[in-house]
């Protein structure tokens, strides 16, 4: 029986290594014609700087216009030359003979002849799927682009709704090497044949392949995992709201981010106003950022975590959790609004607002005392205008107030005579150096930085705050922000972010100067540098400068979004005013304490647009044994809710062990014992107030192991997790049981919990939370 096994495995071996020698051969000609793609596009760019020599302006219009498209060719192959075939299709005649823009078929259903009784059929179609698509000289298809609608069977496919494809096959290369192939069957009971010779299986099928494949720190690949119901929210009309749920290990950030880039293939018209993804942490953004340009997606897509959102801004450190409740609540924005015009009446950087205005008129003294000056202000702040944009205002009521102190407006009957007397007076007043020295301190220019610095004061923030926070949430508030420090450069956290756009819309700003444009190096091939010194920015460089200066986008899609507080919600929502939406998250992950509050805001950002819901309710990370841990822990914090099903089983049970006095020392032992149990990432979950401490314990096991506070594991995934002495998670906020659900959920193949003396483990090590 052994050698019989044996040989099957000898057997087995040498048809994988014929496939990966077939698709070897076909990443080979793939290359070869890319590479030709590159001379001609490189050709086209040297052809350019040639057509600047000539020395009219013709020749450089036309030249920067070539340069332009051959340049973005250039780019696009360059990027794309590394790892971008990744599937094939093998499909069955079709019911129609028509080809489509890429040289494929575009029928979806088999043939009425195309399966024979015998249960035989023939292959008539191969269609390779990459990240862009690629033909040969003859036009016919090497590679077509995955978002290509001849593509769609490669993952809508499924035995159930098999259509005419056969076989599919995930194809892992790394570079110019093709390294595996794996294969699905759609269609089991039948025997295909391909160029004579019965088609080929190998591998216990894709999606088994590619969940067991080892982590990484980036998402490199993750398209060859795609299934039809996440496929069916990537292809969704864009119309309006698309809102999908699912619970961990579901695919959601996949679909996020494959959505974005089949909308700017789809429309590139419509979202050149760019398609930002927000995702809640800075740790998933780097998690992510690399997928986007796999696809073939560059420039117009910005991946940015919510501490990074406001131009200027980057978010630090961390509050703790009831002052992000604080923060994030939607109370917030009426304590602004009253902080920002209470900063206003404190004065300029010379001191506190002054109470009088004096300034010589028609040869005498005229005043504004404190009462008028605050009925002037009273009146300027009665609008809805941002308050720095207001100055302007500010400045005509002063002048009416002291012009009519003058008596001059009776003076003069004729009108004209009248108005020259008042522009007179106006221009001498409003240059006179007491004049500009009283509105700058009466009505300076505000930050929103200058605004919190000044919310640091508890005393000043009582009066502001006392009809919408407590005594005890006041100075908590006013004490965290004092790290701001009073010049309000200090270090912030992502809920003072949101709190800046807030402040922001709240103030106003002037206009940016306009960037001056860099000379072209090309322009001075051309010698007409002298009599064409300020020509017009081209085209690739307006697109980089709105892209630089964007702050609304044609679509926004929010990763994670049950994480968003009411402020976070509405500094996302002035991201998308005008644009689509794509919205995914998961309820029973969520970290914020009022799911309801953070509900009415979502609703406000997203407005009237009709809506579009999907469920994704496959769990692909988590093997069963762990998948049924994590919903133990469901149950409680969640009661009634549904975890997804979990698809696959590796027949290894979760480890629990007690630390025995050093917690440091038990987490250092398992992580090292997972390190040697696989060959990806160990991610080691620790409450967030032991990050710091937590480091110190991997410090010399390598860059395999990685530790990170509760609250930053979100929408990861590892190889192994060790999470870390659940009590402390579930009781570091209101939410933590949710929090908690979230750590146990980011293992592929192996969890291990670490109690510590307060999860009050039992004799097999098993915390109290976690008990069946």
């Amino acid at each position: 029986m052994a050698a019989q096994d044996a040989a099957v495995d000898s057997t087995a071996d040498s048809v994988r290594d014929r496939e990966i020698a077939v698709e070897q051969t076909h990443l080979d000609q793939v290359y070869r014609r890319l590479e030709e793609k590159i001379h001609e596009a490189e050709f086209l760019m040297n052809d350019a700087a040639q057509r600047g020599q000539v020395g009219t302006p013709g020749a450089l219009a036309e030249r920067d216009a070539q340069v332009f498209r051959a340049g973005i060719h250039l780019n696009r192959l360059n990027n794309e030359f590394e790892d971008f075939l990744f599937g094939r299709i093998d499909l069955v005649l079709g019911k129609d003979g028509e080809r489509g823009p890429d040289g494929a078929y575009t029928s979806v259903e088999p043939a009425d002849e195309a399966i024979r009784e015998d249960l035989t059929a023939d292959i008539a179609e191969t269609l390779h799927i990459g990240r862009i698509g690629v033909l040969d000289s003859d036009y016919a298809p090497l590679v077509i682009d995955w978002r290509a609608p001849a593509a769609a069977p490669f993952y809508r496919s499924t035995p159930k709704e098999p259509g005419r494809v056969v076989r599919r096959r995930v194809i892992r290369s790394k570079g110019r090497r093709v390294l595996g192939v794996e294969d699905d069957l759609m269609r089991p009971e039948v025997t295909a044949f391909l160029d004579g010779r019965e088609l080929p299986a190998v591998g216990d099928g894709a999606l088994m392949a590619a969940l067991g494949r080892a982590r990484t720190h980036s998402m490199r690949d993750i398209v060859s995992s795609i299934q039809a119901e996440q496929d069916l929210v990537i292809r969704a009309p864009a119309a309006s709201v698309a809102e999908v749920a699912g619970g961990p290990g579901t695919g959601k950030t996949a679909v996020a981010l494959h959505r974005a880039a089949y909308l700017l293939y789809q429309n590139r018209r419509r979202y050149s106003g760019g398609i930002l993804i927000v995702s809640p942490t800075p740790l998933l953004v780097a998690y992510t950022e690399g997928v986007l340009p796999s696809l073939g997606e560059e420039g117009q897509v910005a991946i940015r975590a919510l501490g990074s959102l406001v131009d200027g801004a980057e978010a630090t450190t961390y509050d703790d959790p009831a002052v992000a409740r604080i923060k994030g609540s939607s109370r917030m924005r009426s304590v602004l609004r009253k902080a920002v015009r209470g900063t206003l009446e404190l004065g300029g950087d010379r001191g506190p607002a002054p109470d009088r205005l004096r300034v010589v008129a028609f040869g005498r003294r005229q005043e504004l005392e404190a009462a008028e000056l605050n009925r002037l202000r009273q009146n300027v702040l009665g609008g809805t205008a941002p308050v720095n944009l207001l100055r302007p205002r500010a400045r005509k009521l002063l002048l009416d107030a002291l012009y009519a102190k003058t008596g001059a407006a009776g003076r003069h009957s004729d009108p004209e005579l009248a108005a020259e007397l008042r522009s007179a007076f106006d221009e001498d007043i409003s240059t006179e150096d007491a004049f500009i020295d009283f509105l700058d301190a009466w009505w300076p220019e505000l930050t929103p930085r200058r605004v919190l610095a000044a919310m640091a004061d508890e005393r000043v923030l009582g009066r502001w705050s006392r009809r919408d926070l407590n005594p005890r949430e006041t100075r908590r508030l006013a004490r965290s922000l004092r790290r701001v420090g009073p010049d309000g450069k200090g270090p912030l956290s992502v809920h003072d972010v949101a709190l800046l756009d807030e402040l922001q819309q709240l103030l106003g700003a002037p206009a940016r100067p306009r960037r001056k444009r860099e000379m072209d190096p090309l322009d001075q091939l051309s010698g007409l540098e002298e009599l064409m010194p300020t020509r017009e920015e081209t085209q690739w460089e307006r697109a980089e400068r709105l892209a630089a200066e964007r702050t609304e986008y044609a679509h926004v899609i929010v990763d994670e979004a049950q994480d968003l507080t009411p402020m976070q919600w509405r500094m996302v929502g002035r991201r998308g005013r005008h644009g689509t939406w794509t919205v995914v998250g998961d309820p029973a992950q969520s970290s914020w304490t009022d799911p309801e509050e953070a509900a009415a805001a979502r609703d406000e950002a997203l407005g009237s647009r009709p809506r579009r819901r999907f469920t994704l309710t496959v769990n692909y990370r988590n093997p069963a044994e762990v998948a049924e841990v994590a919903s133990r822990v469901l149950r409680l914090a969640m009661p009634g809710m549904e975890p997804p099903s979990a698809v696959r089983s590796t027949g290894l049970q979760p480890r629990f062990t007690a630390a025995d006095g050093d917690l440091g020392a038990a987490v250092r032992e398992e992580t090292r014992r997972l390190l040697e149990q696989v060959d990806g990432t160990v991610g080691v979950v620790v409450a967030m107030d032991r990050r710091a401490e937590a480091a110190g314990w991997l410090a010399d096991l390598g860059e395999r192991a990685v530790a990170l506070g509760s609250l930053e594991a979100k929408g990861l995934e590892y190889d192994a997790t060790v999470v870390v002495s659940p009590a402390e998670i579930a009781q570091e906020s209101p939410a933590g049981l949710r929090v908690l659900y979230v750590a146990l959920t980011r293992a592929t193949q192996q969890l291990t919990v670490v109690s510590a003396e307060g999860d009050k483990p039992d004799a097999a090590g098993v915390p109290e939370l976690l008990l069946p």
